[in-house]
């Protein structure tokens, strides 16, 4: 499916006011991953042993910037056709991705607080038009990181005969 024009401008446009406070959004990103599947919590080794409140986590903080940035790949999808992330973070994330266990429901989870992530961020601009475009740019971003996991997974097996 095509990215059209207005899509990329509704998630660019969004974006540039989600910028203006990334440790805020980026936060409030991986709360609501972590309100909506609290198992989820687990995945990650700075949250499993903690009971400390998320938001005072600093690892937390500095791992969900360096993950709501990656999100800023998926505004390029128009411009390349596609959503381009370094090869190299490509592969790590493919790596991370597949050594945590992370299933297609665990996508689906991260994609829905994206979407009400930037909701919240834009407030009284969303529409269900921005919603989709997101969407859309998520899922390819996802799509990315999933072939990058079935590389990682079809090398492992290989080096394991």
């Amino acid at each position: 499916m095509n990215f059209t024009e207005k899509q990329e401008a509704l998630v660019k446009n969004s974006w540039e006011v989600l910028k203006q406070d990334i440790p805020h959004y980026s936060l409030r990103f991986f709360t609501l991953i972590l309100e909506i599947a609290p198992a989820a919590k687990n995945m990650f080794s700075f949250l499993k042993d903690s009971d400390e409140i998320p938001q005072n986590n600093p690892k937390l903080k500095a791992h969900a910037v360096k993950v709501f940035k990656t999100c800023e790949s998926a505004i390029q999808l128009k411009e390349k056709g596609e959503v381009v992330v370094e090869d190299t973070t490509l592969k790590y994330l493919g790596s991370v991705h597949l050594k945590k266990g992370v299933i297609d429901p665990h996508f689906e989870v991260v994609k829905e607080a994206l979407l009400r992530t930037v909701k919240e961020g834009v407030g009284e601009n969303w529409s269900e038009e921005m919603g989709s475009a997101w969407a859309l740019a998520y899922d390819h971003l996802a799509a990315a990181i999933k072939d990058e996991m079935k590389e990682e997974a079809h090398a492992s097996s290989i080096g394991s005969n």
